[in-house]
């Protein structure tokens, strides 16, 4: 996998087109979950992209704090439905938190988690820092890595 990481201006038409499609692919279709994916977040954050060959198998973004809590923060963590059960979405995470903490600091990243991947995010650190909320008709929780 090759990893690519830039911000939303440095963006190829190419790249974004496939950062969408990705995002609507798995959250909107996947998922059955109709809710608006352009928040007004990417052109702040930073775009991490794993790419296999010419196809974009993974994608998270890197929000600085202030922009989804007051700490920074990894979202929109997608990996492609033929690439996953192979480590892709565990390596997207590990280079995620690595990336964040060079842009942002050592401070404590947040990520929204949907509920499902609680146990996941906890195997890389992250603690729950909420309670079970609905978000976009899906359970998701707060959690923190310190």
């Amino acid at each position: 996998m090759e990893w690519k990481l830039k911000k939303f201006d440095e963006l190829t038409v190419d790249e974004l087109y496939a950062v969408l499609q990705l995002r609507n692919e798995v959250f909107v279709v996947e998922q059955n979950c109709v809710f608006q994916d352009a928040d007004e977040k990417d052109q702040a954050s930073f775009h991490l992209m794993g790419w296999h060959g010419e196809k974009l198998a993974a994608y998270s973004r890197l929000v600085p704090p202030g922009k989804s809590f007051d700490k920074a923060s990894i979202g929109r963590v997608v990996t492609a439905s033929w690439i996953r059960g192979k480590g892709a979405g565990k390596e997207l995470m590990k280079i995620s938190i690595e990336k964040t903490k060079q842009l942002f600091g050592d401070g404590a990243i947040m990520v929204s988690a949907q509920l499902y991947l609680k146990e996941f995010y906890k195997s890389l650190g992250f603690q729950p820092c909420s309670d079970v909320y609905l978000e976009d008709g899906i359970d998701h929780i707060k959690m923190s890595l310190p």
